[in-house]
């Protein structure tokens, strides 16, 4: 049977090659007699894939030793909470930019753990869109400026992340972590739920600067602190080591195709061809402003609800699934991650233009 192009916000798609690599090597990894799900954590098997995907995904974001990189579980959603408790500090405050739907559920968070502070707050902005540099009022004394990069639902994305001094940038980079190039140095903390851009659910994929990991009061849960996983290289409980082992070969194909300078410009590519078949139509309707259109999730109306539910099922009948928009905010959504082939996108754009032919 034929592959789909699945346009899903994720899980999404992963590489062909990886998900033929990750067969061949299932019921029997590299001659061990056993699968790597059965594989011990501290074998020499599971070992060598561990340090395999946190080498590449240092080499693919040009980490310095100031940073380590930890698997960790829970996906996201539960950093919302962990970055605030590792880092805010006893009666501590942070900034906070509430753009949309993940960052108003890490700000739901976080102020159960501390004082927020909200930097900006254009979650409700039509059309959607990020901050501009001057709406930011930015607190010197913050603990750190935690930002969504990508939000998913509004079809969002940061362009230029914002200068904050000495004050550490924390990121939700869930939907566009090692999409594109970008500076790391003003970054404190990085986290990111592998299952659309480095893997598949099931492995959070956390970036921080070591002395940050220090910040943890010690009355903390073991597991719940940073400091454990630096120190036991993520380690201290048993990781999740199939997760882990997909994302070890996803950043090697990542790696192999250039690193992320080399599928950057493809992502923009794919963005730009689906914005230019919704500008060039009267048909179609853009949800976020032009300046903050994500490259990764391209969001879009038609102008009726029932016309945009033939236009998903139509779609779906020809191997494009996953379209439909959140269920929040409903229209149309085409997710187009790092692995998603720039034929997919070449089909969508044709079954616009047919689609626009028969109903407009």
């Amino acid at each position: 049977m034929a592959r789909v192009y699945n346009f899903s916000p994720g899980p999404a798609t992963l590489p062909e090659e990886v998900l033929k690599e990750a067969q061949t090597q299932l019921a029997d990894y590299k001659g061990s007699g056993m699968s790597i799900l059965e594989s011990s954590h501290r074998g020499k098997e599971y070992s060598a894939v561990h340090e395999e995907a946190r080498s590449n995904i240092a080499e693919l974001l040009n980490l310095t030793e100031d940073y380590a990189v930890l698997f960790m579980s829970g996906g996201a959603s539960t950093q919302f909470a962990l970055a605030p408790m590792n880092l805010m500090g006893e009666g501590g405050r942070a900034d906070y930019v509430d753009s949309g739907s993940w960052s108003t559920k890490a700000i739901k968070e976080a102020r159960k753990i501390g004082e927020v502070h909200l930097a900006a707050d254009v979650k409700d902005a039509s059309p959607a869109r990020m901050p501009k540099p001057e709406e930011l009022t930015l607190d010197p004394g913050a603990a750190y400026l935690h930002l969504t990069s990508n939000e998913t639902i509004a079809g969002t994305q940061w362009k230029t992340f914002p200068d904050t001094g000495e004050v550490p940038i924390v990121a939700d980079m869930s939907s566009d972590i090692c999409s594109r190039t970008f500076d790391v140095n003003p970054f404190g903390l990085i986290y990111a739920g592998a299952q659309k851009n480095l893997g598949p659910a099931g492995v959070t994929i956390v970036v921080i600067r070591r002395d940050l990991a220090e910040r943890a009061a010690g009355h903390l849960p073991t597991l719940f602190q940073y400091r454990t996983f630096v120190e036991k290289d993520s380690l201290a409980n048993t990781p999740p080591v199939f997760p882990i082992y997909i994302v070890s070969l996803v950043t090697r194909w990542l790696l192999d195709k250039g690193g992320i300078a080399g599928i950057e410009q493809q992502n923009r590519d794919k963005a730009a061809k689906l914005y230019a078949a919704i500008d060039g139509s009267d048909f179609y309707r853009g949800t976020a402003a032009a300046d903050s259109r994500s490259d990764m999730n391209v969001t879009f109306r038609l102008a009726e609800e029932e016309l945009e539910k033939t236009f998903i099922e139509e779609a779906a009948r020809q191997g494009m699934k996953g379209l439909k928009g959140h269920r929040s905010v409903g229209g149309v959504r085409a997710s187009i991650y790092n692995a998603f082939p720039v034929e997919g996108v070449d089909a969508l754009v044709d079954f616009m233009k047919e689609f626009e032919k028969k109903n407009g």
